[in-house]
């Protein structure tokens, strides 16, 4: 944070401080509820004790690599229940929360003691009738590892449940006489080094009653000691003290027990009901002294000795020995007396007086004492929670309330909230926290119904105006409002205080929560502060020489901001988001305190400006004070000192900080600085513009700070969990490196936006960088400092968060963790007046654009991005991870995007932002080849051939492209989209289209697709019918070895018919084709035919067959006598599909199908001889056949006509002149004849 005054900064941080509360949201403790009972009655009558808390910190909780650091524990009495609860900074505990019932026994106020061995932590409590003990382990005995990785870690408190606290090694019953009805009124317990447990309890017949357990693992009786001025008596069992009167009170009733071991005794000190002070030795049973606290309140000498009940003692070692703070509750006044226990002779001791310090009149709830320091917790009138400290040893006999140092403590909520005519009043804020932001859903859910339901119930009328519902509605949220802060103002109730010597931390404990005391930074300390605190000009943490203008300038300020009304306040927050003018805000509010200045505030205000000399200087001062723009990136060369140290030191340093608790802490002090400065910048707006009224130009940057902290202040809104979806667009940007895009979720539930980038991102560069800067000489030994360490989290936090800074992993981080829509409010509101990481913040824009579907918007802010990536760190890591690093880095941003459009699913945004890409490619061939190449792609998908052809045409590089055109065939083949592929012009491309669709069709299966039509299609488009036929020639070859099957076979009288066309559409002398042949792999039937690595068939040389178109239709008569076979008899056509014709003729006439052996003889002039056999045959075995043989006549009698049969016979008999084939027809046709009768006369 920047200094005006480094020493003078370093005091105010020294003795101011802000409350924070520290209670989490959503993740409040899961309480396990014990109950202890011993079988006791409650005393009729008995007193009542007030609620109380206390705490316990573990010895080593200042060390940085004890498991124990910034742990500790705290703990609350209500009634005879007890709350223990463990916490720690760094790590979450598991079952860290008990509820402890005594039934029957209210405990005492403070009556719960804790102390720690080498090996346990015990907890003894005290109640009006018992007395207990919880021997828990120590954390150092539950990982007895030095490192310690988890992020959670299971509490002391983890067994607690087994422990069975009705044994006597655990409780004990105190005696009391027949009748007595008061138990004990102060109490103080320790252990022994023996581990016995002592119990010192103050009699209500006055003196202390001393009862001690034996230790838990042996084996003995309770004893009991009492001690009292008179006499001194101990007894085994049982306490028979005199019975005494109510009315009658002894003067030696101790009102406040102190306990300290010093050297081999055990010193209990007794503040007591007569204002006497007495100290006990415990070893030799005697009083060692006496002294009378009035002597040190000068005040209240000579007054009468009325007995008081409010006093208090507390003790604390300092350098020079034993101090103890005695509290006298008078009925005047109350008055701290600091006093030194100092050793005499005879082993007898008396009193050195340090300060005598006098407090206000607010009712004293608790104190403790520091070596140093007094801190107070009181109750006002009003109820309201004050907090107060001062160093003892500067003041004495000091009667100036006003030089302790107020700690500014959380104000109550307003008892109303204004709700803006534009707002729903369901959904109001107070400040920056909105209650629709309630992370139980479910309660919200139940709220609202009960709420809506309770106004329901009230309607009268049937039919009302929109206004009055809206009335109705405000009614009864406020009524919900105001019974929530009677809830709160419960909770809020203090009870004690908790000062940690080792880390300084103090801690302020209330009956629902606790609280944190952070410093307070000295501009904050200025505007917070009421006159009467304000430092002096001399003391004032600013330059000198402008020191008491700025004080005049604060308590101008703070006029300003008392006069400010709620509904001006709340117009000038809605102006500032809405994105209107801050300064015009600002006039609107002062014309309206001009207007209605019925107390002359202004007029005030004006008399006080004129104590200002130099308003534009001090103005500046605060400025520049609040200003948190720093140069430094974040993290820096704090990693590099880190990595050097020792294992253990590391793990200790990632785990700082870490737990629920502290970053709630941290986060919320960052938030109410944000919130103090907004403010404080409102009412600075306010003022600059009285002065220009006044005709003083004192114009600065306050408008554009105003902003910043009203931006900071905003992110207690909650984050929503990502989805799965948007994780994985974002992978495709392929941030890793960066912690903001850190994909380990942890185990950890961040509730705001500001907590989830502390958790996630900035904590470890932070504590990184705190301790990079110390120079420690054994840093392992550095001890954890509350204050120093908060308030430099606290800065180094909100520098990260300040959006004029050069880091940008605060918006890096919301994107990472698809916090779309804060995001998009972040990106709005720093829109206006934010110069740095502009192109960055315009695509976290498209970002949250792309993730609410707005494609569009998201390619207009990516477009606007680009202009940027040169000039910011977080583009130029967006473009680091292509694998094109040797292109310009504005063409591997518009890959990355164009990824993410892909992704995402938004081919058109792809195309038209490939396009524009393609203009920053002029000298970069390869990149334009990749861009057109995605545009091609796309265009494809979307169905727009023409497009894509185009796209395909201009892609530079030849092999993408014949890729590319590779694609298009083949897609436009499984779409069906023939006539556009074959339409196309394929300039210079068309040997590559006929290569790849030649490449296809003798790929892939023959029935499936078609490429070969698709081939025959595109050279008849183009009027090449000697390659048209050649193709459909090449698709019958294949038909009739790879398809043997009817449909096969038809397919290929097909072919040869398109290719006889083609030939016959080809003058003569050029009507021939060269006859398809891939050597021997053609002529092994039954054998897959082998390609190569392209598809094309692996050829062998050897002799080109040049095919006319007689041999065309040779093929043709040869396909036609397959499938005429194959439809007479379809299980020939396995072996009718590659046999030759000699093979057919046999098959034939073996078939019966004589006609068509006879045309394939005569199509290939074979002989006739088979054909003649075959029919004698067939008739000699219907002469000589049975009824069978006749069935079969038929069949094939019906395959070749008879008159066909006659004519064609009386040809080949003048042929061949052969008389035994006129028998044979004669004794055929006769044999038909007598068929034929049969059948007439069967029918």
């Amino acid at each position: 944070m920047p200094q005006l005054n480094a020493g003078k900064m370093a005091a105010v941080l020294e003795r101011s401080f802000i409350e924070i509360c520290g209670f989490e949201r959503e993740t409040l403790p899961t309480f396990r509820e014990i109950t202890v009972n011993l079988g006791l009655n409650a005393l009729p009558g008995s007193v009542i004790y007030p609620d109380s808390a206390g705490g316990f910190h573990y010895e080593e909780s200042g060390k940085l690599l004890s498991i124990t650091s910034n742990r500790f524990i705290h703990w609350s009495t209500s009634g005879d229940t007890v709350q223990l609860v463990e916490q720690s900074l760094d790590t979450n505990l598991l079952n860290n929360a008990v509820k402890l019932k005594i039934t029957h026994c209210p405990l005492l106020p403070g009556g719960v003691h804790i102390q720690e061995t080498l090996n346990n932590v015990t907890i003894l409590i005290v109640t009006n009738q018992t007395v207990h003990r919880l021997v828990l382990p120590h954390p150092t005995r539950m990982y007895r590892s030095e490192l310690v990785t988890e992020l959670q870690m299971q509490s002391i408190f983890t067994d607690v449940g087994k422990m069975s606290l009705q044994d006597p090694t655990h409780s004990a019953v105190i005696p009391s006489p027949v009748g007595q009805t008061v138990g004990p009124t102060a109490s103080a317990a320790w252990l022994s080094h023996q581990g016995e447990a002592h119990y010192a309890l103050a009699s209500p017949a006055g003196g202390i009653l001393v009862v001690t357990l034996p230790p838990h693992d042996t084996q003995a009786s309770v004893t009991i000691l009492e001690l009292k001025t008179s006499s001194v008596m101990q007894r085994l069992a049982g306490w028979m003290p005199t019975a005494i009167r109510l009315e009658d009170i002894p003067g030696d009733l101790a009102l406040s027990l102190a306990v300290r071991e010093l050297e081999d005794d055990t010193f209990i000190l007794a503040l007591c009901q007569d204002h006497k002070l007495r100290m006990w030795s415990y070893r030799d049973q005697a009083c060692l002294m006496e002294a009378d606290m009035l002597e040190y309140m000068p005040a209240c000498r000579g007054v009468k000795r009325s007995p008081e009940q409010g006093h208090r003692l507390r003790l604390a070692f300092s350098s020079t020995g034993l101090c103890l703070a005695i509290y006298l509750a008078m009925s005047s006044r109350g008055q701290f007396t600091v006093l030194q226990l100092v050793a005499t002779d005879n082993n007898r001791y008396s009193l050195d007086h340090i300060s005598s310090l006098f407090a206000t009149q607010e009712t004293l709830v608790d104190f403790a004492l520091t070596s140093t320091d007094i801190w107070g917790l009181w109750l006002d009138d009003t109820n309201q929670t004050v907090v107060k400290y001062i160093n003892f040893e500067q003041y004495d006999l000091c009667n100036i309330v006003n030089l302790w140092n107020k700690v500014f403590v959380q104000p109550a909520p307003e008892e109303e909230v204004h709700i803006g005519a534009d707002q729903d009043p369901r959904i109001y804020r107070r400040g920056t926290e909105r209650i629709t932001d309630l992370p139980w859903e479910t309660l919200k859910k139940e709220v609202t119904v009960a709420v809506e339901k309770e106004l329901q119930s009230s309607v009268t009328e049937f039919e009302f105006s929109q206004e009055e519902y809206r009335q109705l509605q405000v009614e009864f949220w406020s009524k919900f409002y105001a019974c929530c802060l009677q809830y709160q103002e419960a909770l809020a109730t203090p009870l004690g205080l908790l000062l940690n010597p080792h880390t300084h931390m103090v801690c302020v404990l209330k009956k629902g929560f606790v609280s944190f005391l952070v410093p307070c930074f000295a501009v904050d300390h200025l505007y917070l502060s009421f006159d009467e605190y304000l430092f002096s000009e001399e003391e004032t943490p600013v330059a000198e020489e402008v020191g008491r203008d700025v004080l005049h300038l604060v308590q101008c300020l703070r006029l300003v901001s008392d006069a400010v009304p709620g509904d001006m306040a709340y117009e000038m927050e809605k102006a500032l988001e809405h994105l209107q003018s801050p300064e015009r805000a600002a006039e609107m509010v002062l014309e309206n305190l001009l207007a209605n200045d019925n107390e002359n505030v202004i007029e005030d205000i004006h008399n006080k400006l004129q104590d200002v000399r130099n308003p534009l200087a001090a103005m500046a001062v605060l400025i520049r004070e609040m200003d948190l723009e720093t140069d430094s990136e974040p993290g820096g060369e704090g990693s590099l000192t880190i990595a050097g140290q020792s294992l253990s030191w590391r793990i200790s340093l990632s785990q700082l900080y870490g737990s629920s608790v502290a970053v709630a802490v941290v986060c919320q002090a960052v938030c109410q600085m944000a919130m103090t400065r907004a403010l404080f910048c409102r009412d600075l707006l306010i003022l600059q513009q009285l002065y220009l009224r006044l005709g003083d130009n004192v114009s600065s940057s306050t408008h554009t700070l105003r902003q910043k902290y009203k931006l900071n202040s905003a992110w207690l809104t909650l984050c929503s969990p990502p989805r799965d979806a948007n994780l994985q667009h974002l992978s495709v940007l392929e941030l890793s490196d960066s912690p903001a895009m850190d994909s380990n979720r942890s185990v950890l539930s961040p509730q705001t936006v500001v907590e989830l980038f502390y958790q996630s991102v900035a904590r470890k560069t932070i504590i990184t960088q705190i301790y990079s800067k110390q120079h420690s000489p054994s840093p392992g030994t550095a001890l954890l400092h509350w204050p120093y360490m908060v308030s430099s989290v606290v800065t180094l936090l909100a520098q990260q968060l300040w959006p004029q800074n050069l880091g940008f992993q605060f918006p890096e981080c919301l994107m990472g963790n698809c916090q779309y829509a804060q995001l998009q409010e972040y990106v709005r509101l720093i829109g206006p007046w934010c110069q740095v990481n502009v192109g960055s913040c315009r695509f976290m824009l498209g970002q949250c654009y792309l993730a609410n579907g707005e494609g569009q918007k998201a390619l207009q802010c990516f477009q606007e991005a680009a202009a940027e990536v040169e000039r910011e760190e977080f583009l130029l890591r967006l473009t680091g991870a292509e694998e094109e690093a040797a292109a310009a880095p504005r063409l591997q941003y518009y890959n990355k995007v164009l990824r993410l459009l892909e992704d995402v699913g938004l081919p058109e945004l792809v195309i038209h932002l490939a396009t524009l890409a393609i203009t920053e490619a002029v000298n970069d061939p390869r990149s334009q080849a990749a861009l057109w190449t995605r545009i091609f792609k796309h265009h494809l998908d979307l169905g727009h051939n023409s497009q894509a052809y185009e796209a395909l045409t201009q892609n530079p590089d030849s092999s993408r492209q014949l890729d590319c055109l590779r694609q298009l065939v083949v897609v436009l083949c499984e779409r069906s989209q023939l006539q556009d592929l074959v339409q196309f012009s394929y300039v210079n491309l068309h040997d590559e289209v006929v290569s790849i669709i030649e490449s296809r069709a003798r790929a892939v299966d023959l029935m499936s697709h078609n490429y070969y039509e698709l081939l025959y299609a595109f050279h008849i488009n183009r009027h090449n019918y000697r390659k048209a036929g050649t193709v459909m020639f090449e698709y019958g070859m294949r038909l009739g070895r790879e398809v043997r099957t009817r449909l096969g076979l038809q397919k290929q009288v097909n072919c040869c018919l398109a290719s006889l066309n083609c030939l016959r559409l080809i003058r003569s002398d050029y009507a021939w084709i060269v006859q398809p042949t891939s050597g021997a792999v053609y002529e092994r039937p039954a054998v897959s035919p082998k390609r190569n690595y392209d598809g094309e068939f692996a050829t062998v040389s050897g002799q080109i067959d040049i095919l006319e178109l007689k041999d065309l239709q040779k093929e043709y008569a040869l396909a036609r006598s397959r499938l005429t076979l194959a439809q007479h008899h379809p299980p020939s056509a396995a072996i009718a599909g590659s046999a030759s014709a000699v093979e057919m003729v046999s098959l034939l006439v073996q078939s019966g199908l004589f006609d068509c052996a006879l045309c394939l003889c005569q199509t290939f002039k074979l002989s006739l001889t088979s054909v003649f056999e075959g029919l004698a045959f067939k008739c000699i075995r219907l002469q000589y056949g049975g009824e069978e043989n006749q069935n079969e006549a038929w069949n094939w009698l019906a395959a070749n006509q008879l008159c066909t049969i006659t004519t064609k016979e009386s040809r080949l008999v003048k042929c061949m002149n052969s008389s035994w084939y006129k028998l044979a027809r004669k004794y055929h046709i006769v044999h038909l004849v007598v068929q034929l009768g049969i059948l007439k006369r069967s029918t």
